[in-house]
């Protein structure tokens, strides 16, 4: 699962896929400063893994991780080839969901200029391009695929049935301009949810706005940033205010450094902390963890998969194999103190095949290979 940042050009995507990775490269200041996506893997800040590794010593702690694609900026007209377009929108594709990265800056401080590609700094509208460019390629998609759709159906086969149906439902939707992620989500019909997965509708991926606004409002507090949190409020989507900027400066200083750094913004954590988590949520993930002498590790799952399934993150053979699962949650370890203490007290569970994890699950996987 991987999440891709996406946005015009020029407003700090590179900037900010730099400073979660820590790459510590500025981005230049042109359109199309990246050509290929780039990339990365991100660790998600978990204050758990702390309190873990407060009860049960060990070596080494791991964090659950993030892959993010950064994606070249995107301009109107993309749809139709513009600024190499096709081949951007194609990256979109294959990610599965989007954190759409909105300028709410004018000027960098000191006033150093940052060209804007449409002349002026506009969120909304700057909004409005991307979902347009997304939905205009979604629509040729359906027009291409609704005559071959519409042959297929006379076989009768539910698949084809499934299709067809799934691609009338979408065109109105498109044609008025709306997202196919707004047919999508009323859809129940497990064959019509098959379908249009296999369409890799761009406007039906989960969005996240990333507000990158400047020095002087870390908080998204802003004129611009709030007309991006009240349009992300009408859409049911979520918005995590960052600066660039400010991130980029953070990732490069020491724990000491940072920590004031910090405090002179009035922040608790790097914006990041809450955009990588943010992103993890919106991905559909949750972690389970492992604990003992050599680590203590968080493991990723979907939210919804079986005790097996989470086993099989671990290895394959731990799925085939699996027999049971002992299992006890991070509240229970900051209640008792130790295992010992939470089997003592009959709250180790012992849980089966068809158990569903839960978000912060800490287990012991019996298997047989």
């Amino acid at each position: 699962m991987e999440a891709g940042i996406v946005g015009l050009p020029n407003v700090g995507k590179s900037t900010l896929f730099n400073a979660l990775t820590n790459a510590g490269v500025l981005a230049a200041n042109y359109p199309f400063a990246t050509i290929e996506p780039n990339v990365g893997v991100v660790p998600i800040p978990d204050p758990r893994l702390g309190i873990i590794s407060g009860f049960i010593k060990t070596q080494k702690v791991i964090p659950a991780a993030l892959r993010l694609v950064d994606i070249a900026g995107i301009v109107r007209g993309a749809s139709t080839g513009e600024g190499l377009g096709n081949k951007f929108l194609s990256h979109i594709r294959e990610v599965d969901a989007v954190l759409h990265v909105v300028r709410c800056f004018a000027n960098l401080p000191g006033g150093e200029e940052v060209t804007h590609v449409d002349g002026g700094v506009d969120p909304i509208r700057d909004i409005e391009t991307i979902e347009t460019e997304l939905i205009l390629a979604d629509l040729q998609t359906i027009d291409a695929a609704l005559p071959k759709a519409e042959r297929a159906v006379k076989s009768g086969e539910k698949e084809n049935v499934a299709r067809l149906s799934v691609l009338r439902k979408l065109a109105p939707m498109l044609n008025d301009a709306q997202p196919a992620r707004g047919v999508i989500k009323d859809l129940t019909d497990p064959e019509e949810i098959r379908a249009v997965k296999s369409l890799g509708m761009l406007s039906a991926k989960s969005v996240l706005y990333v507000a990158n606004v400047d020095e002087t409002d870390p908080h998204g507090q802003g004129e611009m940033a709030m007309k991006v949190r009240a349009r992300a409020k009408q859409e049911g989507m979520q918005v995590v205010p960052v600066c660039a900027k400010i991130e980029s400066e953070l990732s490069s200083l020491s724990d000491g450094e940072k920590r004031e750094m910090l405090l002179a913004y009035g922040m608790e954590e790097p914006a990041l902390a809450a955009l990588a988590r943010a992103a993890y949520t919106l991905l559909g993930l949750q972690s389970y963890y492992t604990a003992g002498e050599k680590e203590v590790r968080a493991w990723t799952v979907p939210v919804g998969a079986t005790a097996p399934q989470a086993a099989g993150v671990i290895h394959t053979d731990f799925e085939r194999g699996f027999i049971r699962a002992e299992i006890y949650s991070v509240a229970d370890l900051q209640q008792f103190k130790g295992e010992k203490a939470i089997k003592d007290a009959g709250k180790m569970r012992v849980e089966g095949k068809g158990y569903v994890m839960q978000d912060a699950d800490i287990c012991h996987f019996l298997f047989n290979t």
